[in-house]
C-alpha cells in the first residue's frame, strides 16, 4: 500500500473544510426529526423555504468578512492617538456601490411631500437638506447653494447637508421601500393608490393606515395593507402575513460601523497565492494617489486638496476634475468594487465617539453606540397587543434603564452631560458624583451624540484618505463635505447571496 504524502493529506483535509463550510439549501419535504411533511397542510401546515438564496439588496455590494488590523498606518506625530492598530473581525455584510446621490435623497424628499405634503409639512421640511452648508463669508458659494441639490446636472453627485440623524431615517425609509416593493412583487400586498391621499386630512390616519412599515407589518397581526392575487393562506384559507422565514423581506438598511468601513474601504483580500497585501495606506494599492497601471497612469485616485489654494490641479491630465464634489462614479473602484471610499465626501458611520474607544471593544464586530430598544405597546381587556405608531407611521420604541450603552467603559465622565440650548447646566443627566462647572469653556465637546464620520472629501489634505483617519462631529450637525452609503447585515453566509 503506497503511503500517502503530508500535502496529499493536507488537500483532503482542506476540501473536507471548504465542502463543511459552504451551505447547503434545505431541500427536503420531511422533517429529519419528527419525520413530518413540510408545507403541507393537513399535517400542521409548517412551512419551509426550499433551496433559499438570497439576493444583493439593490445597488449593493456583498462583502465577504474577515480579520484585519484596523487602525493607524503610518507614523504622524501630530495625528491624535484614537485609532491604534489592533486585530478584529468583521462579519460578512452589504454595502453600497456608491455615496447616496442627490436624486436618491430627491426620490425620499419627494416621497416624504406626496404623503405628507398636506398634512404634516414639518415632516417634509424635516427631511430637506441644508442648502445653507455651501455659504462661506468670504466666497461666492450662492450658485451651489441654489442649485446642487435640485439642478439635474447634479443628480449623480453625492448629498451633503445631510446631519447623521437625517441619514438614518433615509435608511430607514429605504428599509421600507423595498420591502413594501417586495411583498408587492410576491403579491403578497397591493402597491399603494396615492390618490386616495387627496382626501386625506388627519395626519394619524396617514400614519396608521397608508405608510407601510417594516416592524409595523411584521408584528401586528392585524396590519393588511391589501391582499395581493398571490397572498399567502393559512390554514383556514385566510390571507396570511409572511415573515422573515419565507425569505422575501430583506433586513434593516443601516449606516456601517466604523469597523465595517474600515474593512470594507481597505478591501484587503487573499490573492490566488494565498498572500495577503501589506501596507495599503489608501483604498487602492501602494502609496501614491495616481493609477500607477499602463492603461491609466497617472490618473488621480480621488479627488482633494494637494495644498493651499490648491483644489483640482493643473488644467489638463493633471486634473481630478472636480473643484468640489465629483459623481459618485469618477475615479476608480477599490477590489471590492466600492467607489469613493477616499474622497469626495466623508461618510457618516454608526458608531459613538471615544478617543479611547479602541481599548474596549469586543475583538468581533467592534461597535461603540448600541441603545437597546423596545417596541411601545398597550394591552387591551382581551389581551390584544396594540403597539403605538409614531408620526411616520414607524413603531414608536422606548429605552429601559440600562438598555442605553453608548458610555460602557468609555472612561469619560464628562461625556455624559448633556449641554443643550434649553439646560444650560446639564447637571441633572450627569451620571456621576463629580462636579463640573458647566461654563468652563475647555470643557469636551464630546457627547452620547457625537459620531464619527470618515473617508476625507474634496476639501481635506491627503492624510485624510488614509481610512484608518477619524473625526466626528454632533449627530445634528451637517457640512457640505459629509455624505454617506448604507449598509446591511447580511443573514447567512456570502455563498448563499447572488445578485438579482
Amino acid at each position: 500500500m503506497k503511503l500517502i504524502t503530508i500535502a496529499k493529506l493536507a488537500s483532503i483535509s482542506l476540501a473536507i473544510t471548504m465542502f463543511a463550510c459552504v451551505g447547503k439549501p434545505t431541500n427536503e419535504s420531511s422533517s429529519r426529526v419528527t419525520g413530518w411533511k413540510y408545507n403541507d397542510k393537513s399535517e400542521a401546515g409548517f412551512t419551509v423555504k426550499k433551496g433559499y438564496i438570497s439576493e444583493v439588496p439593490t445597488g449593493m455590494v456583498a462583502i465577504e468578512g474577515g480579520s484585519f488590523t484596523i487602525g493607524e498606518k503610518g507614523e504622524y506625530i501630530t495625528a491624535p492617538r484614537d485609532n491604534k492598530p489592533r486585530k478584529i473581525t468583521v462579519s460578512s455584510f452589504y454595502m453600497d456601490e456608491f455615496e447616496i446621490r442627490n436624486i436618491d435623497w430627491r426620490e425620499y424628499t419627494n416621497w416624504m411631500k406626496a404623503v405628507f405634503g398636506k398634512t404634516a409639512p414639518r415632516l417634509v421640511q424635516k427631511a430637506q437638506p441644508d442648502f445653507t452648508v455651501w455659504r462661506e463669508e468670504l466666497a461666492y458659494n450662492e450658485p451651489y447653494l441654489e442649485n446642487y441639490f435640485t439642478h439635474p446636472a447634479f443628480d449623480q453627485y453625492p448629498v451633503v447637508g445631510v446631519t447623521w440623524v437625517q441619514a438614518m431615517d433615509f435608511c430607514q425609509w429605504r428599509t421600507d421601500r423595498v420591502n413594501e416593493l417586495a411583498l408587492i412583487r410576491a403579491g403578497v400586498i397591493e402597491a399603494p393608490n396615492f390618490s386616495k391621499l387627496e382626501n386625506q386630512t388627519n395626519e394619524d390616519s396617514i400614519a396608521n393606515s397608508f405608510v407601510f412599515n417594516t416592524q409595523k407589518y411584521l408584528k401586528q397581526e392585524s396590519y393588511q395593507p391589501g391582499a395581493g392575487k398571490n397572498a399567502k393562506k393559512d390554514l383556514y384559507g385566510k390571507n396570511r402575513k409572511v415573515d422573515m422565514s419565507d425569505g422575501i423581506l430583506f433586513s434593516d438598511f443601516r449606516l456601517p460601523t466604523e469597523a465595517e468601513w474600515e474593512f470594507a474601504a481597505y478591501a484587503i483580500t487573499s490573492g490566488k497565492n494565498g498572500m495577503i497585501p501589506a501596507g495599503k495606506i489608501y483604498p487602492w494599492s501602494g502609496s501614491q494617489v495616481r493609477n500607477p497601471t499602463k492603461k491609466e497612469m497617472g490618473k488621480m485616485m480621488a479627488n482633494f486638496v494637494r495644498g493651499r489654494g490648491d483644489m483640482m490641479g493643473t488644467s489638463g491630465s493633471l486634473n481630478d476634475k472636480a473643484t468640489i464634489t465629483a459623481p459618485v462614479d469618477w475615479y476608480f473602484p477599490n477590489d471590492f468594487g466600492l467607489y469613493n471610499m477616499a474622497g469626495n465626501v466623508n461618510e457618516w458611520v454608526l458608531d459613538v465617539y471615544r478617543s479611547t474607544s479602541y481599548e474596549d471593544i469586543a475583538e468581533y464586530n467592534s461597535f461603540r453606540g448600541n441603545v437597546y430598544k423596545t417596541p411601545v405597546f398597550t394591552v387591551d381587556a382581551l389581551g390584544n397587543r396594540s403597539y403605538k405608531i409614531d408620526s411616520l407611521g414607524r413603531i414608536e420604541y422606548e429605552v429601559a434603564k440600562g438598555d442605553d450603552v453608548r458610555n460602557f467603559k468609555d472612561g469619560d465622565a464628562t461625556s455624559q452631560i448633556d449641554f443643550t440650548l434649553n439646560d444650560s447646566t446639564g447637571l441633572a443627566n450627569l451620571k456621576t458624583d463629580v462636579v463640573i462647572d458647566p461654563t468652563d469653556v475647555l470643557r469636551p465637546s464630546v457627547t452620547d451624540m457625537t459620531r464619527v464620520y470618515k473617508g476625507g472629501s474634496w476639501k481635506d489634505r491627503v492624510y485624510w484618505l488614509n481610512p484608518s483617519t477619524r473625526r466626528y462631529m454632533d449627530q445634528n450637525r451637517s457640512a457640505n463635505d459629509i455624505g454617506f452609503r448604507c449598509a446591511m447585515s447580511m443573514i447567512g453566509s456570502i455563498d448563499q447571496s447572488k445578485r438579482k
